[in-house]
């Protein structure tokens, strides 16, 4: 059998194309648009309470974070700025994925991570970042963040602050 020129580039493309299709899909949040965000429960830095479907009447951005990630901490300026300028807008949750909540503390300190909706989701592993809220959403990287309607529907995965300050 005669291969032509361009076959030996095929096989590798193809290869290479499938690896990245597959870790894209892999990384992809579950959270669909359109869709109802899942509801859950969680508890707030300051130990009060709330659900998801208490902040409906205001866009909410869930931000998954952590403590130990580079793009998460400097990140976390912008996070302000953009709470800072549509507080009234929009409510921004902050989740915490951790193994504890020491570094986390510190993190939120020096960060000046200062908005109510600070919550901390303790995962056993920081590689696969297990936990209740990101397996929820399908976190499987951070930073990674999903936008929320007033009505509870997601209105983006993954949207740079830029797009959520254009999107209130």
């Amino acid at each position: 059998m005669r291969r032509t020129p361009g076959s030996k580039f095929f096989i590798p493309l193809a290869l290479l194309l499938g690896w990245f299709g597959g870790r894209a899909w892999y990384f992809a949040p579950a959270a669909v648009e359109e869709e109802l965000a899942p509801d859950f429960t969680a508890v707030r830095a300051d130990g009060r309470t709330f659900a998801l479907s208490d902040l409906r009447g205001k866009k909410v951005l869930l931000d998954f974070w952590g403590s130990w990630c580079g793009p998460c901490r400097r990140e976390s300026a912008a996070l302000t700025q953009l709470n800072q300028q549509y507080k009234d807008e929009l409510t921004i949750v902050s989740i915490a994925i951790e193994r504890d909540s020491t570094a986390w503390n510190r993190a939120r300190s020096q960060d000046a991570r200062s908005w109510p909706y600070q919550v901390f989701s303790q995962s056993a592993s920081l590689k696969f970042l297990n936990g209740e809220l990101p397996d929820l959403y399908g976190i499987k990287r951070v930073p990674s963040n999903v936008l929320v309607d007033e009505e509870g529907r997601v209105l983006g995965v993954n949207m740079d602050l830029n797009e959520v300050a254009a999107a209130l």
